[in-house]
């Protein structure tokens, strides 16, 4: 019985194993497409004015792709959703592993799971039509459509993910290490703060990663809310481009073959990039915080 169980277990590793295969292929592919369109870009226009530039004009006569602005005006629009969707997301899921009696978080989870399927352009129509008209009249702005806008709608477009996932990875904490808190003397939130939250940090981490990976590379709210303008700041209640929405306004205007396409091909490697090195970057700080929890368990044993 035992050797059929364990013959019959081959297939499935193997078509696992090729699963996980096809996803580094992909990933591979992904990557060599980016370079072929990309790197012809880097023989007719100069590496430092594309990555020092600060004006991004390619239908001029002496067309500028300095992608400083883009770059610039993602990474605003990032901070500011990051911001609110951190304390709002770690908020909810603290209220529903620790506080919430189990009848309320079953039906709140679900509903907070289910706004993750909203889509995109359900999110950018509310904040043109309700967000942007209450940010100009509130700070008195020529146009509602800013960097602040986007930020508002993106964060909660990645608050379901992180929320969730969050709370799931509150609520595995073991039940052994609330009540060895509680019987040192710590109180509720001592417990929670010192002992549950520091437990969870790896699974809160990945929430965020998850959460920042769905904030940068949105499109199509930043085409409909941002403002579309390509320019150099950090006021959140201008109008900015980022680099998603500057790919997808563009690539249909641009000429196969040319400079202004393979130009958009260098934005998308560079966001792929950026990409990269974060989450190489977070699997480095999860590592460290793996064998530092090991280290602090094996010290409680002994």
């Amino acid at each position: 019985m035992s050797k059929r169980f364990f013959k019959s277990e081959k297939p499935i590793k193997g078509a696992l194993a090729i699963f996980a295969l096809l996803s580094l292929i992909f990933l591979a592919g992904i990557l060599v497409t980016l370079l072929a369109q990309a790197l012809p870009f880097l023989g007719e226009y100069p590496l430092g004015d594309f990555l020092t530039g600060e004006s991004w004009r390619p239908t001029m006569e002496e067309p500028m792709f300095g992608m400083l602005p883009l770059l610039l005006s993602s990474l605003l629009v990032t901070a500011i959703a990051l911001v609110i969707a951190i304390p709002l997301s770690l908020g909810t899921a603290i209220f529903l592993a620790e506080v919430a009696p189990p009848w309320l978080r079953e039906t709140v989870k679900p509903i907070i799971e289910l706004l993750a399927g909203i889509p995109s352009v359900v999110f950018g129509f509310i904040g043109m039509v309700m967000i942007a008209p209450f940010l100009k009249d509130l700070f008195d702005l020529p146009v509602g459509l800013t960097a602040l806008n986007a930020g508002i709608i993106l964060a909660f477009m990645a608050y379901p993910t992180m929320a969730s996932l969050a709370e799931d990875a509150i609520s595995s904490v073991p039940s052994d290490l609330r009540e060895a808190s509680l019987a040192l003397g710590s109180n509720r939130w001592e417990m929670m703060s010192r002992a549950v939250l520091p437990a969870a940090r790896n699974g809160i981490f990945q929430a965020i990663l998850l959460g920042f990976g769905r904030i940068i590379g949105e499109t199509m709210v930043v085409l409909m809310v941002a403002g579309g303008a390509a320019q150099m700041t950090i006021n959140p209640l201008k109008p900015v481009r980022p680099i998603t929405a500057t790919i997808a306004a563009e690539q249909g205007e641009a000429v196969a073959g040319s400079l202004h396409l393979h130009s958009l091909f260098m934005l998308a490697l560079l966001l792929f990039i950026i990409t990269l090195a974060f989450n190489v970057l977070a699997e480095g700080i999860k590592q460290r915080n793996d064998l530092s929890f090991k280290r602090n368990k094996k010290g409680a044993t002994l």
